[in-house]
């Protein structure tokens, strides 16, 4: 397990083997909630991430004429 340091201005850096290990980029987004005694960082994924993960969904439906 690492140990980070919090800064006066309460940043951390991430150790250099944790963001390789995770494909951590300069500038990506991590999403960040506290579960019990500790914070998860977690990346956040596009929307476009989560196409088809739903295999063999009927995504065809009737619509009325002004929703269209």
């Amino acid at each position: 397990m690492e140990t980070v340091t919090v800064s006066p201005k309460f940043q951390v850096v991430i150790p250099k083997d944790l963001r390789r290990q995770l494909n951590i980029q300069i500038g990506q987004k991590l999403k960040a909630r506290v579960c019990g005694e500790h914070i998860e960082l977690f990346p956040e994924q596009p929307v476009s991430a989560a196409r088809g993960f739903l295999p063999g969904l009927d995504s065809t439906v009737e619509r009325e004429d002004d929703r269209v």
